[in-house]
């Protein structure tokens, strides 16, 4: 049986650009839709956090100023229930062995721009998982979790890769605009990645090799679908 290890931010607020505190978390449709997905299909998904902590859903996430319709946040909200226990009680990331993962997998919401994509433990786990030719996933913010991963000169690890993630486009258009204290797209291409972007809030998934992207909620169950099939579990 494939393990899935799904690394979720622990995070319930953001610092926006003008240094006030914005509620945030991780997006429903990401961890509901991909974790139902993965699991039906038979794999093993382990949530863990930095730290341990309980993961907070971003609450527009599940709402229709999201732009998330009443019977799919019903759907999302049923399905989060049905995984309560495990929401409850995540890993410590800290004590993760990769050892013991098939594929890492990050849903984002916003939340993962504020602790994952400087968390240590987690770099050090994706450059862990990436050299032993792991699959490495990422999904909207998701990617900026990415960015945790460094070479020992202090080059991003995913330099040079072909990867995805919620667009600037889409952040000006229904994200935090110009409150954002800074664009995935942006800061992953300043980094070295080689971005590969759909139109707006089209359903487009990047696979470079062991790396699995999806461009935003519409991209979850694609995403998950490609590291299935990355995995060969059908």
């Amino acid at each position: 049986m494939a393990k899935v290890l799904m690394v979720i931010s622990g995070a319930d607020t953001i610092a926006l650009a003008d240094g006030t505190a914005h509620p945030t978390g991780y997006w429903a449709e990401e961890v509901a839709a991909s974790h139902k997905l993965l699991r039906e299909a038979g794999a093993e998904v382990v949530i863990a956090t930095p730290g341990g902590a309980r993961p907070t859903v971003d609450p527009i996430s599940l709402d229709e100023s999201g732009g998330v319709a009443e019977a799919d946040s019903k759907e999302f909200r049923a399905y989060l229930d049905s995984m309560a226990d495990e929401l409850a009680s995540p890993l410590v990331l800290a004590d993760v062995s990769p050892d013991d993962y098939d594929a890492v997998y990050i849903p984002g919401g916003h939340a993962p721009m504020t602790d994952l994509a400087a968390d240590a433990d987690l770099g050090g786990l994706l450059n862990a998982v990436n050299a032993q030719g792991k699959i490495v996933a990422a999904l909207c913010h998701g990617p900026a979790a990415l960015l945790s991963a460094t070479t020992g000169d202090g080059r991003f690890t995913f330099a040079g890769r072909s990867l995805t993630s919620f667009t600037d486009e889409e952040e000006h258009q229904g994200g935090l605009g110009d409150k954002t204290p800074y664009f995935v797209e942006s800061r992953l291409r300043e980094r070295g990645a080689v971005t590969d972007t759909g139109p707006a809030w089209s359903n487009k998934v990047v696979e470079d090799g062991n790396l699995i992207t999806g461009q935003n909620p519409q991209s979850s169950a694609a995403t998950a679908q490609r590291v299935l099939e990355a995995l060969g579990v059908r």
